[in-house]
């Protein structure tokens, strides 16, 4: 649906905080625009129409498009400033530049910290605990622990795809065999006490798989990007398997690096900031808190430009951040790590 010449004129009123078109070009530096893709009305127009095409939006009604259309251009403005004013990465206009930061939250995150972790773990049990070296450098996306990058929609699902990704690095590196598995059983039939696309804790999850005897690939139970009935019977399926599971001890930097290098880790960060859902590229180390809602996975870590980082990955598809994944600053000074990193993370334990 394109804007006609009379909505053109309907958006006139958006253009007062950009002193009426023409008048600041030099002023913008969005990533990947040019300056004079934000000269005027007409140009974020356009910037606005081939937006939609890339990320294959389409709305209702003009109505819709005209308020999706006012939120864009205060996410335009956002992404603007931050990147005057920021260094060590930057923001770019991804899928989620119609979404307010509201709706964005409500969508996309979906931890839960209102249980307890499961007292079947403890840190006391941490497998890793007598490493003493760890190398400079780890990235289990190069050891082919690391299936691609999924896309949770918005369904509150994020600790099942944080879950999964983290059997699906143990399976691997104790098999040899990269199998994706299925993020949907999770939502549909571990119901103990996570929540499906309302919510969920990784640690509960990976009590289910054991329980259960195993989780299914994600090609014999798909993804739906919302809930669905638990296909109980297995029908003879190949399920992939693991034995237990362990806490990494609480706000601890140096074990959280000795576990990541031996397997990919579930961890929780907060999220909710505003730079986080406009992230594009470079070592994270916005301002954030450390109320955690949002479960991914740490697949690595090292350093660039003497700034050293973890790396993570996502579940918001190949199209958010760098090709689905983020760089987040270590070594920041606060023992629980940037967002919260160091709070809450765990992982599965795979017997030979």
């Amino acid at each position: 649906m394109a804007f006609s010449s009379y909505s053109k004129i309907s958006l006139l009123a958006f253009c007062v905080s950009l002193f009426v078109c023409c008048g600041l070009a030099h002023e913008f530096s969005i990533v990947g625009y040019s300056p004079e893709d934000l000269t005027c009305l007409d140009k974020i127009i356009e910037l606005f129409e081939s937006w939609m095409s890339k990320h294959g939006k389409i709305y209702k009604s003009m109505e819709e498009k005209l308020q999706r259309f006012e939120v864009f251009k205060d996410n335009l403005k956002h992404i603007d400033q931050r990147n005057k004013e920021i260094t060590s990465y930057w923001l770019g206009l991804n899928e989620f530049a119609d979404l307010s930061h509201e709706e964005f939250k409500t969508q996309y995150l979906g931890l839960k910290t209102e249980f307890p972790r499961s007292s079947r773990s403890s840190s006391r049990e941490f497998s890793y605990g007598e490493v003493v070296d760890v190398p400079k450098s780890v990235d289990w996306r190069k050891k082919g622990a690391v299936t691609p990058v999924k896309n949770q929609g918005s369904c509150g699902s994020c600790w099942a795809f944080s879950t999964v990704a983290a059997v699906e690095g143990i399976n691997q590196i104790v098999t040899g065999n990269l199998t994706s598995l299925s993020e949907q059983e999770l939502i549909d039939c571990d119901r103990s006490f996570n929540s499906g696309c309302n919510g969920g804790l990784m640690d509960y999850a990976f009590q289910f798989i054991i329980s259960n005897g195993g989780l299914r690939k994600e090609e014999d139970y798909p993804y739906l990007m919302e809930e669905g009935s638990c296909e109980e019977t297995k029908e003879e399926k190949e399920v992939v398997t693991i034995s237990g599971y362990h806490d990494v001890p609480q706000n601890d930097e140096q074990s959280l690096l000795k576990a990541l290098a031996h397997q990919p880790l579930s961890v929780a960060i907060e999220a909710a900031g505003r730079d986080f859902q406009f992230y594009s590229g470079g070592v994270f180390n916005g301002h954030c808190g450390t109320d955690l809602d949002h479960g991914v996975t740490a697949v690595g870590y090292g350093s660039s430009k003497g700034s050293d980082y973890i790396i993570v990955k996502n579940s918001w598809g190949p199209k958010w951040g760098e090709k689905g994944y983020i760089r987040m600053k270590r070594n920041n000074g606060n023992p629980e790590g940037i967002c919260g990193l160091y709070k809450m993370a765990s992982y599965p334990v795979k017997k030979n």
